[in-house]
């Protein structure tokens, strides 16, 4: 039977400790905060199952990799630290939103990644990283939506994902990296809107791998960049109608305002979709703030920002 590490996610308070106390000095009278009651039941399930469990409920890095630190596997003569292709090891990630699923995914990216320099023969070919190991999510919102637990079809009730953990079926996917040092799971949105609410045009220039979708020059209302999750759009114009996260290739799509003069009647303005697929793409904005959300995340790009193609490179545990 497997042993299994529950792991979720509270916020810091002002004081920069858990919500509900017990993470630094002054606290040491403070409780130690608590997993959610979706958590808890997911616990009985799994020791239900005769597993061996044990949640963490984390509010810093340092705290979520040293769960993550239980996937490790025996130490290799090149010093790199790997994941454990045959570890007894599991990994429930239980989660509020798509963005907490990403920051463990970038912490456990972190720990695999090897340094360029120091590349080993067993990385597969066209990845920075190795497989990582397969981690079952559990939405503390048992309702569902548009999380990307929903997308791929994922077990969402605690029994359900604890019969999950413990299963051996998973589903390798695609994962994104970008230079800024993160990753993306399942997709980013480069748009913003003025404060009377209409979509804020904007310049950049987009590449994917040899294909130009925007030069810098004309306007931009918004870039789709996908590996997951169907369809993108844009104040319900969609933008990218089919990503695959597991097709080892990005779909992105930009929406362009182009002004249409008619032969008769006054001129109109449509949005134009330029499409393209590939293993790589970069934005170039030539504006200085451009709002984005990435993975739920939110933030403002200055800069060239590029996003390449991890095939295959984590997994889930799906039932």
């Amino acid at each position: 039977m497997y042993d299994v590490v529950l792991l979720s996610m509270t916020e810091p308070d002002d004081d920069g400790c858990c919500g509900a106390g017990g993470c630094g000095d002054g606290h040491a009278d403070a409780a130690a905060p608590r997993p959610r009651v979706p958590v808890l039941h997911c616990v009985d399930a799994l020791r239900a199952a005769g597993a061996r469990v044990e949640t963490v409920v984390a509010c810093t890095d340092p705290e979520i990799d040293a769960a993550l630190a239980r996937l490790d596997g025996p130490p290799r003569a090149d010093g790199l630290t790997w994941p454990d292709a045959d570890g007894k090891t599991r990994l429930v990630i239980a989660v509020t939103g798509d963005a907490q699923l990403r920051h463990v995914l970038r912490r456990l990216v972190r720990r695999y990644a090897p340094a360029p320099s120091q590349r080993p023969a067993d990385l597969p070919a066209g990845r920075t990283v190795p497989d990582l190991p397969a981690v079952a999510v559990l939405p503390l919102d048992a309702a569902g939506g548009d999380d990307l637990a929903a997308k791929l079809g994922l077990p969402r009730t605690p029994a359900d994902v604890a019969a999950a953990v413990l299963g051996d079926h998973t589903r390798r996917l695609d994962l994104l990296r970008h230079d800024g040092g993160s990753v993306t799971l399942d997709g980013v949105l480069l748009a913003g809107a003025t404060e009377d609410g209409r979509p804020m045009q904007w310049q950049g220039r987009v590449e994917v791998d040899d294909a130009l979708l925007a030069d810098g020059t004309e306007p931009l209302l918004a870039v789709a960049v996908a590996n997951a999750g169907g369809e993108v759009g844009l104040d319900g114009l969609p933008l990218v109608t089919a990503a695959d996260p597991a097709d080892g290739v990005i779909d992105v799509a930009v929406a362009v305002p182009v002004r249409h003069k008619p032969l008769f009647g006054a001129a109109r303005l449509r949005i134009e979709v330029r499409r393209a697929r590939g293993r790589a793409v970069s934005v170039t904005p030539r504006d200085a703030q451009v709002p984005f959300t990435d993975d739920g995340v939110s933030g403002e790009l200055s800069r060239k920002r590029s996003w390449w193609i991890e095939p295959a490179a984590w997994a889930v545990y799906t039932g």
